[in-house]
């Protein structure tokens, strides 16, 4: 038995469960997650997701740029690294590795990110109008470490896939899913913390910048 199965095992057993998680026992969780009602919406869930969106990261210092196709975006990557005086390179999600990186000036690594990467670019699953925040899920194609590792983390967001809230962007999850994915995380902006003495540290645990280049 391995650890995390003995773990189970032993929160089972102090529930006053014994054995393996049953399918009946599995089946009644999948149907609670089915019926599950959304709870109340705040008021401002009403305005146009794009734009609260946009201004929402603004409040978070997430950057944010549009293009008007997806094949636009290694220029953009390529104006932003220089603007913040970063080198053209960058590691990325295999799904973009076919964009026409070199014509931008750009080194595109297809690859996981590692800790001397200083750039990280990925897409995401969607995006969530109300807080400003990136929706990633974690699997092979799309590691997470690309996202979390490099000092900058570049993301493509689809105006189409920002949901207005974050209930909607867990009804889309499921819907497109079926089972919920082992690793689901959010991103709102860059990493901060104020835990030490109440002093805002930005790139604490995370990237110190976060920009978002928005497609059709």
């Amino acid at each position: 038995m391995s650890a995390r199965e003995n773990i189970l095992a032993r929160i089972r057993q102090k529930s006053g469960r014994d054995g393996m998680t049953s399918e009946a026992e599995l089946m009644l969780v999948r149907e609670h997650m089915a019926r599950h009602e959304r709870g109340p919406l705040p008021s401002m869930a009403m305005r146009e997701p794009v734009q609260h969106f946009i201004d929402e990261c603004a409040r978070l210092k997430t950057t944010t740029a549009e293009v008007a196709a997806l094949a636009d975006v290694p220029a953009e990557v390529a104006r932003y690294l220089a603007a913040q005086g970063l080198a053209p390179r960058c590691v990325g999600w295999h799904q973009f590795s076919s964009l026409d990186w070199p014509a931008a000036g750009m080194q595109f690594d297809d690859r996981i990110a590692s800790g001397d990467d200083m750039v990280g670019f990925t897409g995401c699953f969607c995006a969530i109008g109300e807080t400003g925040t990136l929706l990633l899920l974690g699997a092979p194609g799309t590691p997470k470490a690309t996202a979390l590792l490099p000092e900058t983390h570049i993301c493509v967001v689809s105006k189409a896939r920002i949901d207005a809230t974050m209930e909607d962007a867990f009804d889309r999850m499921r819907r497109e899913t079926g089972e919920p994915p082992r690793s689901t995380f959010l991103v709102s902006g860059p990493s901060r913390t104020a835990d030490i003495e109440q002093t805002l540290v930005i790139g604490a645990h995370g990237p110190y910048r976060v920009h978002v280049i928005l497609v059709p």
